[in-house]
């Protein structure tokens, strides 16, 4: 005896409705989901290196001077400037 599509397609329905509730919950969302670390945490700290920007304002002399300093220096004004803080701070004047 031949079924008919309609049968076959609920029948079929029917198995995988039962293999889905027989099947183990994967651990990512039952009870182990509490001990899976945050990709977050997980990722190198990359917080030390990463440049800030800071503005500020100097005179027009100064600006013109580190201009001038920045062209003929490797890393330009962001070098520059980081090495002058750098020593400044060495000589204990910044704090």
């Amino acid at each position: 005896m031949t079924m008919k599509k309609t049968d076959l397609v609920k029948n079929l329905a029917k198995k995988l409705e039962r293999d889905q509730k027989t099947a183990a919950i994967p651990q990512r969302f039952g009870q182990g989901a509490a001990s899976v670390v945050p990709k977050r945490e997980t990722r190198p700290d990359k917080g030390a290196g990463k440049p800030v920007p800071v503005v500020c304002r100097l005179p027009a002399e100064l600006a013109a001077r580190l201009r001038e300093t920045a062209v003929a220096h490797e890393g330009g004004v962001n070098a520059v400037v980081t090495e002058a803080l750098l020593r400044w701070f060495e000589a204990g004047k910044g704090s």
